[in-house]
């Protein structure tokens, strides 16, 4: 039997591997094991929760005013002492470019197990955008056996860094997520997301806005606020409804620029199924979220991505997202084509998705199976 260890930490990680897992979970050849982090805490146990999906291992990392040496550290530490002794996996799975997801393969590849990368090949070519995501990505590549990547350009970034064996395009498994997800809300009495999200006038067009990385903090945060100030005063046909992320640096800003608006509305960040449940009732969504850029397309939203880079090209070559970065001009301008303009808005909401079918735990589990 092939033992098979998930490791993961972040909402991202858990909806992007929850379908993986369950998939594995089918096969009476593999042994499975989960093992969490706790990078991200309460947002990770709501998405475990939601797809009924248990830790075996959980080494619950966090602390106050950790930094990312301080995490990676403690990651490496304890994953090479708490979970890989005990359970002697053959293969430990990892998903992304978090912290998690780098020192985790790094405490694998110490522990001599093979380490198969899901979401490989993203690449924006700039070691300090995302940071340190971009970092992570790359180092997880020279450590990988097997590089499960989501599209085609993923594949062509790996095999221009030489990296050819091992190599296959999957598709993203985020899309697998959306559609289990999505199954779930059908199956749940829809009252208690409209009583949820009573303070927003659905009969309005609602600008749903995402915003956390850190490359926004400071001045490219406060453009994108002063965007959404503009916008709202533009038209009271608009409702722009922000989840704001629970980062110190996120919340000052937009509670000071955005807090005292009619035309905004600032709720607390969402857990999985509100978000998706909300993200089907949006017109447009303005986001920094690379989850977010590979879903919408899905659901037929018009994408706007606010960021200066993008290792997720496939949405913008294939017209389902525009990179208007944090420029307040280009945000308000592209907005505004999208909520006046009806058939530029048919036409992009329209694009095919250009991230996947909703088959990749499948054919990663082929491939597992394969490789064992």
């Amino acid at each position: 039997m092939t033992k098979i260890l998930f490791l993961l930490g972040t909402r991202p990680e858990a909806i992007k591997l929850a379908p993986v897992i369950q998939e594995f979970q089918t096969h009476p050849e593999f042994e499975v094991k989960v093992g969490v982090t706790g990078q991200h805490r309460e947002m990770l146990d709501q998405v475990m929760q939601f797809f009924k999906i248990k830790s075996d291992y959980d080494l619950n990392i966090m602390e106050p005013d950790q930094t990312l040496s301080d995490i990676t550290a403690k990651i490496i530490r304890l994953v090479s002492t708490d979970i890989l002794p005990h359970f002697k996996p053959d293969w430990v799975i990892v998903q992304g470019d978090t912290t998690t997801a780098m020192a985790g393969a790094m405490a694998a590849f110490y522990g001599k197990a093979k380490i198969a990368h899901v979401e490989a090949g993203l690449r924006s070519n700039n070691m300090q955008s995302p940071y340190p995501e971009e970092m992570n990505r790359v180092v997880i590549s020279k450590l990988a056996e097997c590089h499960l990547c989501p599209t085609s350009l993923a594949v062509d970034n790996l095999h221009h860094e030489g990296i050819s064996t091992g190599v296959y395009n999957v598709g993203n498994s985020v899309i697998d997520a959306l559609i289990l997800g999505l199954k779930i809300i059908e199956n749940t009495d829809q009252t208690q997301y409209y009583n949820f999200f009573k303070s927003i006038d659905f009969s309005r067009k609602i600008i749903l806005v995402t915003c956390h990385r850190r490359e926004s903090f400071g001045e490219p945060f406060e453009n994108i606020c002063k965007a959404l100030v503009e916008l709202a005063d533009k038209s009271s046909d608009f409702q722009i409804v922000y989840p704001v992320h629970l980062n110190p640096n996120i919340q000052k800003n937009a509670k000071h620029y955005l807090s005292n608006h009619q035309g905004i509305i600032l709720i607390d960040p969402l857990p999985y199924d509100f978000l998706l449940w909300l993200m089907s009732k949006s017109y447009i969504i303005l986001t920094d979220s690379g989850g977010i850029q590979e879903e919408a397309p899905t659901l037929n939203k018009p994408v706007l991505v606010l960021r200066e880079f993008t290792e997720r090209m496939e949405g913008v070559d294939s017209g389902t997202a525009i990179l208007v970065g944090t420029s307040t001009k280009k945000i308000v301008q592209q907005a505004l084509n999208l909520l006046v303009d009806s058939e530029y808005y048919r036409q992009m909401a329209n694009k095919v998705n250009p991230y996947g079918d909703g088959n990749t735990s499948k054919r990663i589990a082929k491939i597992l199976k394969e490789a064992s």
